[in-house]
């Protein structure tokens, strides 16, 4: 929800920083990268260790490169196929890092219940899951605007649930990673439901 309707509000903050990024040299692409390698730096090292307030909220910073390489984008050149495919893919990678990183904390350090564990495993797969839907659907002509849960959604929901642990709020990343388990599930059968709505009788279909 928050990638259709978080943009404009969003913009007051992010054009000024893209146009500073433009001005020192750097590229969309080059911000991309940096962002990911930064973000996923973050979350394998300092989650894992117990710093979670810290972790969240430099996660926290550092995924809005994910709006800024855009923003630079439609500044420039209006974007490149492979500018979007490199950004889908640095996406799934911090998500990946994130729950990947989360779920060390759970069992190394937390020693949680492996139901907790399973949430944040299911989580993960739900993120890339979820992801893929979307481009499978667009690939084949669907119009895949929208979702319950969107990477937005599910980065604010993780990165404020480690927060208040690390602030020592009881449950706060189970609650984070069962709400996320289910609104994620929810938004796979959402995406797929809209893709047989717009769907016609074809002639064959692709196993993929």
């Amino acid at each position: 929800m928050l990638s259709v309707h978080g943009r404009k509000p969003a913009a007051v903050v992010v054009e000024p920083v893209a146009r500073c990024f433009l001005k020192l040299g750097l590229t969309p692409n080059a911000v991309t990268v940096i962002g990911t390698v930064v973000t996923v730096a973050i979350a394998v090292v300092l989650i894992p260790l117990d710093h979670l307030v810290a972790a969240a909220v430099l996660s926290g910073l550092f995924a809005a490169f994910d709006m800024l390489d855009g923003t630079m984008a439609r500044m420039t050149t209006g974007g490149s196929r492979f500018g979007a495919t490199l950004d889908a893919t640095c996406d799934r990678i911090t998500d990946g890092a994130l729950f990947a990183a989360i779920a060390m904390w759970l069992v190394y350090v937390d020693n949680a219940h492996p139901a907790t564990v399973a949430a944040c495993l299911a989580v993960l797969v739900f993120s890339q899951v979820i992801s893929y839907v979307k481009a499978r659907g667009e690939a084949s002509g669907f119009d895949m605007v929208g979702g319950l849960v969107e990477r937005p959604e599910r980065l604010i929901i993780g990165l404020v649930g480690i927060g208040l642990e690390g602030f020592g709020v009881p449950w706060a990343i189970e609650v984070a990673l069962w709400v996320l388990v289910v609104g994620s599930a929810f938004t796979v059968a959402q995406r797929l439901l809209l893709a047989q709505r717009q769907d016609t009788p074809a002639r064959f279909r692709e196993d993929v």
